[in-house]
């Protein structure tokens, strides 16, 4: 009997903001790429996950989530980052929070069925849900009337029911050979995800302290021997803010530089050098141009 064909293809990993997309992405790569937290909109750019198994590859597309609100320039620029993310691909997983539906998950919904690709049902945090009886009457109400390919409970978290739904998203791919090495994992620099990196300790170590409008440049990388030395700014929008970011005597601001370093080291598994500055760049976050500067796209 011969194997099964190798299939690849992309596939779009949309939903609102905080159900888990970017766990699910490094889940599924075996690495993390994407940075998480509990903020709402952690992530903000298009990243590429490559996942590669025996029997095939999928190029997953990390998104920001999609939502309604959109006051600043760089909400509306995350949100057709988001919907920009379904030309051409040749599936989409649209991923929800266990137990919950809800007006944007709807608009999420819609959008995947306007652009025409197969949609593949990703009932994520399952294992967060009280009363598991609740599961199945659930699942039966969200696919009432929607049109999805299949559905699959999940943990991203966990790691629980990722294999069917590997299976069952490759089934959407062509027959065709791996587009990317086994080795590769993401279509992003080391300099971008150094970036990452840091604004991901921003939002773990303030939390609801956190500015919104705060965002990271990497304004040097670079490689000596087996050491890489970084240099990263994190812009807020007020000289009050920086006073939350650096904290007393600048110990928030070297917890966060200590964590981000230590990220960076086991991913690009090389020492680093890390220093940091916070500077102000007052209305950055509804400035089409700055956003572009600052690394910002559709």
């Amino acid at each position: 009997m011969d194997a099964s064909p190798f299939r690849a293809g992309h596939v779009a990993v949309i939903g609102r903001p905080n159900v888990g997309k970017s766990t699910l992405v490094n889940a599924l790569v075996g690495a993390k790429i994407s940075i998480t937290s509990k903020r709402p909109q952690t992530t903000r750019h298009r990243l590429l996950g490559i996942a590669t198994f025996p029997e095939g590859q999928l190029m997953l597309v990390d998104t920001p989530g999609i939502h309604r609100e959109q006051k600043r320039a760089m909400n509306r620029m995350m949100n057709r980052a988001a919907r920009g993310a379904l030309d051409g691909v040749d599936a989409a997983m649209l991923v929800v929070q266990a137990g919950r539906w809800d007006d944007e998950d709807g608009l999420a919904y819609d959008a995947l069925k306007a652009a025409g690709v197969p949609v593949v049902l990703v009932v994520n945090q399952v294992d967060r849900m009280k009363d598991k009886t609740a599961l199945f009457p659930y699942l039966a109400k969200v696919s009432a009337g929607r049109d999805f390919a299949s559905v699959h409970p999940v943990s991203a978290l966990k790691q629980i029911g990722l294999q069917d739904l590997v299976r069952a998203t490759l089934a959407h791919m062509p027959q065709q050979d791996a587009l990317y090495g086994e080795d590769e994992i993401t279509d992003k620099s080391q300099r971008f995800l150094a970036g990452e990196m840091v604004r991901e300790q921003l939002m773990r170590q303030l939390g609801d302290e956190l500015p919104y409008a705060t965002t990271v440049e990497i304004e040097n990388f670079e490689v000596d021997g087996e050491l890489l030395r970084i240099g990263a700014v994190i812009w807020v929008e007020r000289s009050g803010q920086k006073g939350i970011v650096i904290g007393k005597g600048g110990e928030r601001l070297r917890e966060i530089g200590a964590r981000a370093r230590q990220q960076m080291e086991k991913l690009f598994e090389s020492k680093v050098f890390l220093e940091t500055w916070v500077r102000v760049r007052e209305g950055w976050s509804d400035d089409e141009a700055a956003l572009k500067s600052l690394g910002y796209h559709d």
